[in-house]
């Protein structure tokens, strides 16, 4: 019988399913026994391959008989390897290049002065129509041809159903659907919906991690994902202002804390980035916000009143940065944002962003800026 392939769901009464399209149930899920996931360690999110077995008269699924790869890996390696909360976090110190040959300027400006490492914890803070989308899209389309060993998973929740497509076909244009998945939850699902897709792709990021792989998570955004589980979850019998229960901020402040960068050769890293919603007329949005201000080592801010001179990208260049860039930029490139930052530093956010992106689009590429700043200054 033909092999199947799916990612593992391990259901609390111990037993689990390989799901397939989209991470969720279908009529053709296969079956896993509890005590082939006891035997073999298998957890939520391991993409699994075997061969199964035809399901009987009374039997509504497949079941899994055998199991060839773990991951792409060998049962014994997957037997092996480390669990992701016992692997050590440090500092992102591999840089990620935005930079593209077609010299987009809102990808120079965040390499430069915003740099994105492997491991990084970023949150994207946005006004609505501010260019959020189109900037995740640019973050997206940097890595695919930058970066080709990294493996990227878009995560949309609560999105309208033409930016899901829209972002499919963006993928499908790069011929990059091997290493990268969309993963979606339309606006119209519910917010159980939404919850559990963000929880299997969290699972299935983790276990990327513990081979070694370096991950990115795109999450279209954190405020509705949030939102979502202030529906579903728990009262705590406390309320923040905006209507918000303290509980519902667990699993989303988990899912943003797990981007880490590990020690070598004990795993790989996982990357967030994240949008947050500001400005949006409803008091929750701006709460939820507060409450991950602080928690990411990286914040790109964008401003609705740039956006509204029609300066794009709507970057807010005095709030946005990196902690720790110093272990991702080199010393020349640390000497001349040093300087930048320094000239824009009297202005306005409006002033700040015209006049970098003046200064940017006089040289062709960022080594050649970067030279010219330092040349200036001897």
């Amino acid at each position: 019988m033909e092999n199947t392939k799916g990612i593992l769901e391990v259901l609390p009464d111990g037993f689990g399913f390989l799901r397939g399209e989209n991470y969720l149930s279908t009529e053709n899920d296969v079956y896993v026994s509890p005590s082939q996931i006891k035997s073999l360690r298998l957890r939520t999110g391991d993409v699994i391959e075997g061969e199964p077995r035809e399901k009987k008269e009374n039997e509504r699924y497949r079941s899994l008989m055998r199991v060839d790869t773990i991951n792409g890996h060998t049962v014994d390696e997957a037997f092996r390897r480390k669990k992701f909360d016992h692997l050590t976090p440090v500092f992102p110190n591999k840089k990620l290049n935005m930079e593209t040959p077609d010299g987009n300027l809102a990808m120079r400006i965040i390499d430069l002065l915003a740099p994105i490492g492997k491991g990084q914890r970023g949150l994207i803070v946005s006004p609505p129509k501010a260019g959020k989308t189109t900037l995740l899209k640019n973050v997206a389309n940097s890595i695919i041809k930058r970066t080709r060993t990294v493996k990227m998973i878009i995560l949309l929740i609560d999105e309208r159903p033409e930016e899901v497509t829209d972002f499919r076909d963006f993928i499908r244009e790069h011929k990059a659907q091997d290493r990268v998945d969309v993963i979606y939850s339309t606006f119209d699902e519910l917010p159980e919906h939404h919850t559990r897709v963000a929880e299997m792709v969290l699972e299935r990021a983790k276990r990327l991690v513990e081979h070694g792989e370096d991950v990115v998570v795109l999450l279209d955004s954190i405020t509705r994902l949030a939102r979502a589980y202030n529906l579903t979850s728990q009262t705590s019998g406390r309320t923040l202002s905006g209507g918000l229960d303290p509980a519902s901020l667990h699993f989303p402040k988990k899912f943003f804390g797990a981007a880490r960068n590990t020690r070598e050769k004990e795993g790989g890293s996982l990357t967030i980035l994240a949008t947050a919603l500001v400005d949006t007329g409803s008091k929750m949005d701006d709460v939820i916000y507060e409450e991950f201000k602080g928690t990411g080592n990286m914040e790109l801010v964008l401003n609705r009143s740039i956006s509204e001179r029609r300066i794009f990208p709507a970057i807010d260049i005095l709030k946005s940065g990196t902690r720790r860039e110093d272990l991702l930029l080199t010393k020349s490139e640390q000497e001349a944002v040093s300087r930048i930052r320094k000239s824009i530093s009297r202005l306005g956010s409006e002033d700040a962003t015209e006049s970098i992106l003046g200064l940017f689009s006089t040289y062709k590429t960022n080594e050649v800026l970067v030279q010219q700043i330092l040349a200036s200054h001897k």
